[in-house]
Parts: C-alpha cells; sequence; structure tokens
C-alpha cells in the first residue's frame, strides 16, 4: 500500500509539475487586418513577432484577418489575445471583446499620429476637394473598411458629412477596398479618386515608385493618434506587464529599429483608453448627423436615439480629453513623403 501511494504522489508531483509549462506553451495569437498584400506584411512582422516569442518564452503566432471586424470578433472569442488596431476599431475591441489599448506606435519621423488622404491620378482634372465633392455624380470613388478609421471615418467626416454630402449614394459609383488596393487602382485608372493615408501612400512610392507616381493627393484631413496596440483585459496580470514592456522597450536599439523599419514605425509608447475618446466622440457625430438627416426613421424611435447621443456627447466632452487633440493639419504642413 506504501508503495501504490508513493507511485501515486509521484505520478501527482509530476502533472502538477508539467500543468503550467503546458500552459505557457498556448499560442499567443497576435491579429493584424492587412492595409496591403497580407503576404508581403507577415514577412514585415515576422522579425517583431519572432522577438515576442523569445521576449515571453512562449509561442506567439500572427493572426491575419481579413478585415477588423473578423479581428474584433477574433477577440471577442479568444481566438486572439493580442492586436493592432485602428481607432475606430479598437473602439468596438474595448466595448464588444474586452480589450484594452496600452501601447501607440510611433513612426519612423518620431511623428504622433498619421493623416488620411483622398488622392486621384496624377493625370485628373480634379485639383481640391471642392472640385471632388463638384463633379461627384460623375465619378468613381473608393473608401476603406469602414471600420478603418483614415479610409472612412476621418474622410467620411470631415471631406463629406460636413459638407452635407453621403459618399455612400452621392458618388456614381461607390467601392471599398484596402489602401494598397486603391492606390493601385488610382494608378490603373480604374478609379477616379480614393481614400488612403500618408503612410500607405508612403509605402507605395516606395514599393511601386513607377505606379505611385501616377497618384496624387488632393486632400489631407486632421491628424490621427497612431494606431492603438490592445490585449484582451482578462490575460494574466504578468504576462500583461510582460507584453507592455516588450513594446516599450522594443525600437531602443538600432538592432530594433532595423526590424521594423519595413513597418514605417520606429519604436512604440504608453498609451490607454482615453487615446480613443476624439473618435468615440466623432463616432457619435457622425451617428447624429446621418439620423438627423434620416425621413425614413420611425420618429420616436429617433427622438430617442438623438437624446441617447446627445447624453454620451456630454459624458465624453466635459471628461478630462487626455487623447491627442484632432487638430487639423497646417496649411504650411509639407505634403506626404
Amino acid at each position: 500500500m506504501k508503495t501504490l501511494l508513493t507511485h501515486l504522489l509521484c505520478i501527482f508531483c509530476l502533472i502538477l509539475g508539467t500543468l503550467p509549462a503546458a500552459a505557457e506553451q498556448t499560442p499567443l495569437n497576435f491579429g493584424i487586418v492587412p492595409t496591403e498584400s497580407s503576404i508581403n506584411l507577415r514577412k514585415d512582422y515576422e522579425a517583431l513577432r519572432a522577438d515576442l516569442e523569445r521576449h515571453l518564452a512562449r509561442p506567439v503566432a500572427l493572426f491575419m484577418a481579413p478585415d477588423y471586424t473578423s479581428i474584433i470578433e477574433a477577440m471577442r472569442f479568444n481566438r486572439v489575445q493580442l492586436g493592432l488596431f485602428g481607432n475606430l476599431s479598437a473602439i468596438d475591441a474595448v466595448d464588444r471583446a474586452g480589450a484594452e489599448v496600452f501601447a501607440q506606435t510611433i513612426d519612423k519621423d518620431g511623428n504622433p499620429g498619421y493623416w488620411p488622404v483622398i488622392c486621384v491620378p496624377v493625370a485628373s482634372p480634379l485639383k481640391t476637394l471642392a472640385d471632388l465633392h463638384a463633379r461627384r455624380a460623375e465619378l468613381t470613388f473608393a473608401m476603406s473598411d469602414p471600420q478603418s478609421t483614415s479610409g472612412t471615418l476621418m474622410p467620411g467626416y470631415y471631406a463629406f458629412t460636413l459638407f452635407g454630402i453621403n459618399p455612400e449614394r452621392e458618388f456614381k459609383a461607390f467601392r471599398r477596398a484596402n489602401h494598397e488596393a486603391n492606390l493601385y487602382s488610382l494608378a490603373l485608372g480604374q478609379l477616379d479618386a480614393a481614400t488612403a493615408n500618408n503612410e500607405a501612400l508612403f509605402r507605395f512610392q516606395g514599393a511601386k515608385p513607377e505606379l505611385a507616381a501616377k497618384v496624387r493627393e488632393i486632400w489631407r484631413g486632421p491628424l490621427i493618434a497612431s494606431d492603438p496596440l490592445l490585449y484582451r483585459a482578462d490575460l494574466p496580470a504578468q504576462l500583461k506587464t510582460r507584453i507592455a514592456e516588450f513594446f516599450y522597450g522594443y525600437g531602443s536599439t538600432p538592432e530594433n529599429q532595423a526590424k521594423i523599419a519595413a513597418l514605417k514605425w520606429s519604436g512604440f509608447r504608453l498609451s490607454t483608453n482615453e487615446q480613443l475618446r476624439p473618435y468615440r466622440l466623432l463616432r457619435l457625430i457622425r451617428e447624429e448627423t446621418t439620423l438627423q438627416n434620416d425621413a425614413t426613421a420611425a420618429p420616436e424611435k429617433k427622438a430617442r436615439r438623438l437624446q441617447e447621443i446627445a447624453r454620451e456627447r456630454a459624458a465624453l466632452e466635459i471628461a478630462p480629453a487626455a487623447a491627442p487633440a484632432l487638430a487639423p493639419v497646417p496649411a504650411a504642413a509639407s505634403p506626404a513623403p
């Protein structure tokens, strides 16, 4: 009996001893939404992924999602634990998927963010946003993912909603594609105008200079805070600390900077959910404007939602805004690289 108990105790100890090690081998999935070719982007992220894996001493896998909705749902159901989002999609990741902002990217020049742009073929007669508005009924226009801050939210509000224009209804044809695809289509003459951002335009110029030379910027919107990094709020505290330590320190050496140069970053810095406050407000304003102009909405339901929006806006506007301001680019600012 004593021998049997001894064997059972040994087996029990072995099981207990292997459980933590097995848990440590659970892959951490890092979600990314491609703004260009998935193959190219996976290659560009590989060095960062490998270094994070070594730092955490556990497997890290890239999860390439087709769009922001997919990555939000993946995080919601714990198929993704860490992700890079736009500011708009990050709101839904926080609200619906239990995520939290812990860092934001720093671009290669140390800028606090990036800018949404609208581009046209270089030979286009369109020179300004006013030209685009005036001729919209005869033009084919493209935006990005509906959850894209630079490809939809910012240009949607600042370039169209403020002027009482609904781009999905008022252009001759309206399409959606990622930034790279839109820029390609412009260069090939398949679109009359499209949204992107200055970073995507710069990458396009580096990857396809002969095609990029056929594209021209006609509008640049307000500054967008750099893309946030989020992890699931329910990750173990020690794991969250280790992840944050890795990103806050990354880019501090020439070796690190060389590894993320293809992503047009120089490093990462601390951020919180407060970064999302201006975009929550902007989204509410857009919804309010759309609802006010909707003659088909049921009056009672419309009035109730408008009252809710007013309360939500007030709460956002009176609270301290720690996030970067949505300041327009000064007139003297240099054009996209």
